[in-house]
């Protein structure tokens, strides 16, 4: 193939990334470019090991969040900026709460979920929650959510998952997805822009 296709092929694929992008930053788009419904019931365990579903999600606006506490960078960086934006939001922030969902259960218990989540520049409101495979697969899926383990180790893999967060709304319902890499500044705008709307909110913009 010559250098000229090659450089109109590398060219639309920048191009459609771009596109891509914005329209998930805009919440136009779900993960891999799919308008589904986003959430639904789920069965799974708090990190008190209490039995939780989708009803912990109502009364608050949640950033659900699907991680691993083994995770090297996605999740910790995520946490760390949703930390910072429970502090932006002030007052509001009595309102809202982080739900963050293990996608490795079989390492992720409530005890190692809770000991993690207590990382003081977390954030304070939050829900840790796992199960076993069947219900955390079942949870994925409401979300639409990709996650794959890499590696045969026993106890040393990786776990590949969706690095994006959603906005629901005290409702339950999804409002908009919050793109990874997003500063607390960007974060806090977008749920304050949803809270204005109140909890029947679509979006993130005001």
């Amino acid at each position: 193939m010559s250098r000229t296709v090659w450089a109109i092929l590398a060219i639309l694929a920048v191009a459609f990334a771009a596109i891509t992008g914005l329209a998930v930053r805009r919440g136009l788009l779900g993960p891999e470019g799919q308008s589904a419904a986003i959430g639904g019931p789920f069965h799974l365990v708090d990190q008190t090991g209490k039995p939780t579903d989708q009803s912990v999600l109502k009364g608050k606006w949640n950033a659900v969040f699907f991680g691993y506490t083994y995770c090297p960078e996605a999740c910790p960086t995520t946490l760390l900026a949703l930390g910072q934006t429970e502090k932006l939001l002030g007052a509001k922030a009595a309102d809202f709460q982080t739900v963050y969902i293990s996608v490795d259960p079989k390492r992720d218990t409530p005890k190692v979920i809770a000991n993690y989540l207590s990382n003081t520049s977390f954030p304070r409101h939050v829900v840790g929650l796992t199960g076993d495979d069947a219900q955390v697969a079942a949870a994925a899926k409401a979300y639409k959510v990709y996650y794959q383990k890499v590696g045969e180790a026993a106890q040393d893999y990786q776990v590949n998952h969706s690095t994006i967060t959603y906005l629901m709304s005290p409702n339950g319902g999804f409002v908009c997805v919050i793109p990874y890499g997003e500063t607390p500044e960007q974060m806090a705008g977008q749920i304050q822009a949803a809270m204005k709307q109140g909890p029947h909110a679509t979006s993130c913009r005001a």
